[in-house]
């Protein structure tokens, strides 16, 4: 099998045993041979009659694209696998249920120009393509990305980097998309470099999949670019340890020894993580590619997603079984991204038992009470306790 894991997994039949390491290795090769189509995925794996029609629809909604390599992650022998439930179609998908949305989190009211979102003061989202090496079937950009829905998104750079020049409260730039890692070393290059050209721009992300779907990607050269117009932020997408390969952990390595800091924002998904030891064991891998955990997201209310999403008091629950048993580095924030465009919001288990004219009263992981002395004003009464509100 090509995959050397880093994780424990049962053994596979490999469809690629026969092609050679360096044909393997060369992130062009992944793209190309693809899984793209019901036909190629049926000589793989015995699909179920909900997963078929899907593959029948995906060409309306969300593409269907898996590269050879995050295939190979598969448990073919497990129709639950947390993988296969990623990146499979579903005839789920074509419910909408109440409440879903086909911009959920309010994008289109928010942005100035096309391939600009502009939602809080000081940053912008900048996506740059509609493609990805593979595609999630939970993607809160579904209606744009593999424009199966006919959306027809085309990047505009110089629109982009002209309204991030005028206007001058832009320190944050995030690029996304689609994933910007599938832009050429030469796009990439110009483009990091016109943004560090801009002199209010103090901060650059990107955020992408692609070391997970594709680490191949991450090559000398690349990395080469981002020392040069460093640092660049990234925020990489695992969801579950069983992404967590040898091959994922080279490619965080190589990002960490170019200079870059790496993230990781995971959406809670039923089935896949939303299970506390699963969630531990992600954490710990994630730490030990030099990946610290940033966000878990609640998943956001795309159309056909239902199959996917959890009660959001799982989130806390799953929050609350980390504090206290592993390190606060390993803890990420759970967020909801607000309908509508709020923004993220996060949400967090409830510490505080009560507050007093004399203490804060609070409760530890273990359920043990603790209080601490609130300041006192000169008056001798408790300053800004108008500040919190208990419910």
């Amino acid at each position: 099998m090509h995959n050397s894991e880093f994780f424990e997994q049962s053994p596979m039949q490999d469809p690629w045993s026969n092609v050679g390491a360096e044909d393997w290795n060369n992130w062009k090769w992944q793209l190309k041979n693809r899984i793209t189509s019901l036909e190629q995925l049926e000589t793989l794996l015995e699909l179920s009659p909900e997963e078929r029609e899907g593959c029948l629809f995906a060409n309306k909604k969300l593409s269907l694209a898996i590269t050879p390599y995050f295939f190979n992650l598969i448990n073919r022998s497990d129709p639950q696998d947390p993988i296969r439930l990623q990146v499979i179609p579903n005839v789920q998908e074509t419910i909408t249920n109440k409440g879903e949305l086909l911009d959920p989190v309010g994008e289109e009211s928010s942005s100035p120009v096309e391939g600009i979102v502009h939602r809080y003061p000081d940053r912008v989202l900048f996506l740059v393509t509609d493609r990805c090496a593979a595609y999630c079937r939970y993607c809160t950009r579904s209606r744009l990305v593999s424009n199966a829905q006919d959306y027809n998104f085309h990047p505009k750079y110089d629109a982009g980097l002209e309204y991030i020049r005028n206007n001058p409260q832009i320190r944050d730039v995030l690029l996304s998309g689609g994933d910007p890692l599938l832009l050429s070393n030469n796009k990439l290059d110009k483009l990091l470099g016109e943004l560090r050209k801009i002199k209010h721009v103090e901060f650059i992300r990107i955020g992408s999949r692609i070391p997970v779907f594709l680490p191949q990607r991450i090559d000398p050269e690349l990395c080469e670019i981002f020392k040069k117009h460093g640092p660049i932020w990234l925020s990489i997408h695992v969801n579950h340890p069983n992404e967590c390969t040898t091959e994922l952990k080279k490619a965080c390595e190589d990002l960490a020894f170019a200079g870059v800091p790496i993230g990781n924002q995971s959406v809670l998904l039923k089935g896949i993580n939303n299970h506390a030891d699963t969630m531990r064991k992600l954490i710990h891998k994630l730490l030990m590619m030099r990946v610290r955990p940033y966000y878990l997201y609640q998943c956001d209310l795309i159309n056909g997603s239902a199959h996917l999403r959890t009660d959001p008091r799982e989130g806390i629950e799953l929050i609350q079984s980390l504090r206290g048993h592993t390190t606060g580095y390993a803890i990420p924030q759970f967020v909801i991204d607000a309908p509508n465009g709020g923004g993220k919001i996060p949400i967090n288990p409830n510490y505080i038992e009560s507050i007093t004219e004399e203490a804060i009263i609070m409760r530890n992981y273990e359920g043990k009470i603790y209080q601490y002395p609130l300041t006192q004003t000169a008056s001798g009464s408790s300053a800004h306790l108008d500040n919190f509100i208990i419910t």
